[in-house]
C-alpha cells in the first residue's frame, strides 16, 4: 500500500517557532508543512487556506528578527535574512534562496536559516532535499520539535513511515507539548496496522487541540478509525 503524501506535514497547525519558548507566540515557518500534503492536495480545500498558513509563518520569522532574537553581531548576515524572510513572505522563492545562499557560511548551519530554507524545499515537494535539511536542523536545535517533526514528515513522504515513527519516539520531550505529535503518531500507527496505539495517540491530540478531531474524520489515513473517532 503506498501511503506516501498523507498525515500531517511539520508546518500546519501548532508547531512553535524553535527561536522561542514563549507558547503564545504565533507559529513558525516550521508550522505550515506539518499539514502541507493534506493541503494541498485536496480539491475540497480552497488554496488560500494553505497560501495564507505560509505568509503567517514567513511574517513569525520576521518578527524574530525585529525582537531582537537573532544572536549574531553581523549586519551583513542580519540584512540578507531579512531580505530572505521579506522575498518568502511575498512568494518570491527565487529571490528568497539567493539571499540565503549569500550569506556567510560560518552562518548556514544557524536554524533560522535551516528553517526557511526547508520551508522552500517543502513547499516544492522536493522530499529527500528536505530530509538532508531537517537532519540538520535536528542537530543544530536538539531540544525544539520543528526538525523532528519536518524530518518524520519526509520520511514518510518518501515510504519511510515506520522510521518516521522511530524517529519521533527517539525525539525531544518537547514533542510532548505538540498535538500534531501525537497526531502524526496516530496517523502512522494506523499505516502500521497497530490501531489501538493509534486511538490512544489520537485522543490525546484532540485533548489539546479538539481541530484535530474535525481532521481526523476527513484524513483518508485514518478511514480504518472514522467510525469510532
Amino acid at each position: 500500500m503506498d501511503t506516501r503524501g498523507r498525515v500531517c506535514s511539520p508546518e500546519s497547525l501548532a508547531t512553535p517557532n524553535i527561536l522561542a519558548d514563549d507558547p503564545s507566540a504565533p507559529p513558525s515557518i516550521a508550522t505550515y508543512y506539518i499539514g502541507t500534503a493534506r493541503r494541498s492536495a485536496p480539491s475540497h480545500l480552497p488554496i488560500a487556506e494553505w497560501q495564507r498558513g505560509t505568509v503567517d509563518t514567513v511574517m513569525t520569522v520576521t518578527d524574530f528578527l525585529a525582537s531582537g532574537l537573532l544572536i549574531p553581531n553581523s549586519v551583513d548576515f542580519k540584512r540578507q535574512f531579512r531580505a530572505a524572510c521579506g522575498y518568502a513572505e511575498l512568494g518570491m522563492a527565487t529571490e528568497s534562496i539567493a539571499e540565503l545562499n549569500a550569506i556567510d557560511d560560518a552562518f548556514q548551519h544557524r536554524p533560522e536559516v535551516l528553517q526557511l530554507r526547508l520551508h522552500h524545499l517543502m513547499r516544492k515537494k522536493q522530499w529527500s532535499r528536505a530530509l538532508t535539511i531537517s537532519r540538520r536542523l535536528c542537530r543544530a536545535a536538539p531540544q525544539a520539535s520543528a526538525g523532528f517533526l519536518h524530518a518524520g514528515f519526509c520520511l514518510h513522504q518518501i515510504g519511510r513511515t515506520r522510521e518516521a515513527k522511530e524517529l519521533l519516539l527517539r525525539g525531544p520531550t518537547a514533542l510532548l507539548k505538540e498535538p500534531i505529535y501525537y497526531y502524526n503518531m496516530g496517523c502512522y500507527e494506523v499505516l502500521l496496522g497497530n490501531l489501538k496505539d493509534a486511538r490512544v495517540h489520537l485522543q490525546i491530540s484532540f485533548k489539546m487541540d479538539s481541530s484535530f478531531r474535525d481532521l481526523a474524520k476527513r484524513d483518508p489515513d485514518l478511514r480504518p478509525l472514522h467510525a469510532t473517532l
